[in-house]
């Protein structure tokens, strides 16, 4: 009998963990991409909400952190500074690239499905071709309703990105998101008028991203 492992099916797989420290998440994250990477373990969505917390990606200036000594988690992935909290649904898709070199594609592909997200609930989301992330833009301004930060190691995916439902947005006030000064952030309940949950928006981001996600693979 060989004692290799046997090889896990890349049939993707989607977990919903609740409310879950961005600490931990990181670390299940880590896991699940070195079994990934050696082939005994199966792509996968995290999906989860994170209590209160920042987060600095590896371009992140100084300035654009809080400046009154709030704690910063500072992580091996692309983008800047950025903030996660309650009512905003934060996925982690850890799946290996048909092609590791259009990591460009595979942002693309994830913003699609946000913005697909969001139209199914009457918003009208945008790309916009020099910033990640997807963008209302109208008469009253662009404004950052999803941002996306990504690293690809050894050809897998991690990281992800956040779409605001219903979170607390004087959070932001404290950092210069993304190192965007000149745009607003919003929420799927502030661009609505009116009440809309995490709960409501699950079902249908789960099978947009799924839908990306099997395209990339």
């Amino acid at each position: 009998m060989s004692d290799l492992a046997t090889p896990v099916a890349r049939t993707l797989i989607t977990r919903h963990l609740g409310l879950m420290a961005y600490e931990t998440a990181l670390a299940l994250q880590r896991e699940i991409h070195q079994q990934v990477v050696d082939g005994t373990g199966a792509p996968t969505l995290l999906l989860v909400e994170h209590p209160s917390v920042y987060t600095a990606g590896r371009l992140t200036k100084e300035f654009e952190r809080p400046q009154d000594g709030t704690p910063v988690i500072d992580v091996d992935r692309g983008g800047k500074i950025t903030w996660h909290g309650r009512g905003q649904i934060v996925g982690y898709p850890i799946v290996p690239l048909a092609k590791r070199s259009h990591v460009v594609e595979y942002v693309r592909e994830i913003e699609s499905a946000l913005i697909e997200t969001c139209r199914s609930f009457g918003i009208n989301g945008e790309q916009v071709c020099e910033r990640t992330g997807v963008w209302i833009k109208d008469a009253r301004g662009d404004r950052k309703i999803a941002a996306i930060g990504v690293r690809v190691a050894k050809g897998v995916t991690m990281h992800g990105f956040a779409l605001n439902v219903s979170p607390e947005l004087a959070a932001y006030s404290r950092i210069i998101p993304c190192g965007i000064d000149d745009a607003d952030v919003t929420s799927m309940e502030l661009e609505l008028g009116r009440e809309i949950s995490c709960e409501e928006v699950m079902p249908v981001l789960e099978d947009r991203v799924t839908q990306a996600l099997e395209r990339v693979m």
